[in-house]
């Protein structure tokens, strides 16, 4: 998912930065910005998703009733990942995050 142009489902750091980042997304619509230029507004002005515990993905996985397999192919993931994001070994980070917001916010069926 890109972020450029802006998206009704982000979250701004501020009501500032929303105007700002609405005013640079239509500066890149129309090539006055770059792309490059574009994802450092995106960084700047856009609030990273929340963080999720093992349990809440697993959680998550659950009430999309789906295997750890499904979730992770929806995902762009491994298996492995999955497991280890729900075992607390590792955590989820960078478009798996964004992905997991999605999911949480909207259910699985946004992804496909």
């Amino acid at each position: 998912m890109s972020l450029q142009g802006g998206c009704e489902m982000e979250k701004f750091k501020s009501d500032a930065m929303a105007s700002v980042h609405e005013m640079m997304a239509g500066f890149h619509k129309h090539g006055v910005i770059s792309d490059e230029k574009m994802r450092e507004f995106d960084e700047l002005c856009i609030a990273p998703p929340e963080k999720l515990s093992p349990a809440q993905i697993r959680e998550l996985r659950e009430q999309n009733d789906v295997s750890r397999t499904t979730f992770a192919y929806y995902l762009g993931v491994s298996p492995h990942s999955i497991s280890h994001w729900e075992s607390g070994k590792r955590s989820p980070s960078g478009p798996s995050l964004r992905l997991l917001a999605i999911v949480k916010n909207k259910g699985l069926s946004a992804l496909f």
